[in-house]
């Protein structure tokens, strides 16, 4: 009886090793269904996870993009501004050397033809220097000495230099408080002191019987005719044996860039 229990045993393990061999080959013979079959069904699971994660990934993949695309947007933007502002800048520029060429080829045209003349550059005005003077970068290497006469635009006197450097002079403007310079009145015979009020402007007295008009140009004597300033105002009391006629400049310091020595 035991005999027959062992034999039993024995068929049912030959089974299955059987079996099993018999599917390893089916597997092995078979496998290119088998796993396209495994590969079918995992793929199906497992699909809504894939597709989801392709989602999420492709959002923040645009979003990356998105964000690298606007980053790009606005330094090309600030590159286009900046090489306008450039160009604004050159124009202006260049308008501005034009605009400055053409004062100095006007002031050389005035130049009177008998008279030796340097063009110097204002470095300092007097809202920025002593009041009422001027410093300007031409000097004693250019020819320039003290006394020498200044002038705006070629033909209006302005001043004297007062001092004179290597590369630059200082000058004193006829207008310069208290400054007393001899002037004429046009079409008539008479000398007279013009005293500086600053800013331009100027007095002189005359007597009281003295017909002068508003707008009576004043001159600096002698030959050529430089005009110092016109009559703007008369003041005259009754009381008073004099009148007094206050005068205005006909150039504006503060807007010259250019000024010429008489040397």
């Amino acid at each position: 009886m035991s005999y027959l229990l062992d034999k039993n045993k024995k068929i049912k393990k030959y089974k299955k090793i059987g079996a099993i061999v018999f599917l390893a080959i089916v597997l092995v013979y078979f496998r290119a269904g088998v796993w396209k079959g495994l590969s079918v069904s995992v793929h199906t699971i497992f699909k809504p996870v894939i597709v989801f994660g392709q989602f999420i990934g492709g959002g923040f993949s645009n979003i990356g993009i998105e964000f690298i695309s606007k980053k790009a947007l606005v330094a090309e933007n600030e590159s286009l501004k900046n090489q306008i502002s450039e160009s604004e800048a050159d124009r202006a520029n260049y308008a501005s050397v034009v605009d400055e060429n053409n004062k100095m080829k006007e002031i050389l045209g005035k130049k009177p033809a008998n008279m030796n003349m340097v063009l110097a550059g204002i470095l300092a005005k007097p809202n920025q220097s002593l009041y009422d003077t001027l410093i300007i970068d031409a000097g004693g290497d250019d020819g320039v000495k003290v006394g020498d006469m200044i002038f705006a635009y070629g033909s209006v006197p302005i001043g004297k230099v007062s001092e004179v450097y290597a590369k630059s002079a200082n000058v004193v403007l006829f207008s310069s408080p208290g400054e007393n310079t001899e002037v004429t009145i046009n079409g008539k015979d008479i000398a007279i002191s013009a005293v500086g009020r600053g800013g331009g402007n100027f007095e002189i007295e005359l007597p009281r019987d003295l017909v002068i008009d508003v707008g009576t140009e004043i001159d600096l004597p002698g030959i050529s005719h430089y005009i110092l300033g016109s009559v703007a105002t008369i003041v005259s009391d009754p009381r008073d044996a004099f009148q007094k006629a206050l005068l205005v400049s006909p150039v504006n310091v503060q807007q010259l860039k250019f000024v010429e020595v008489s040397i």
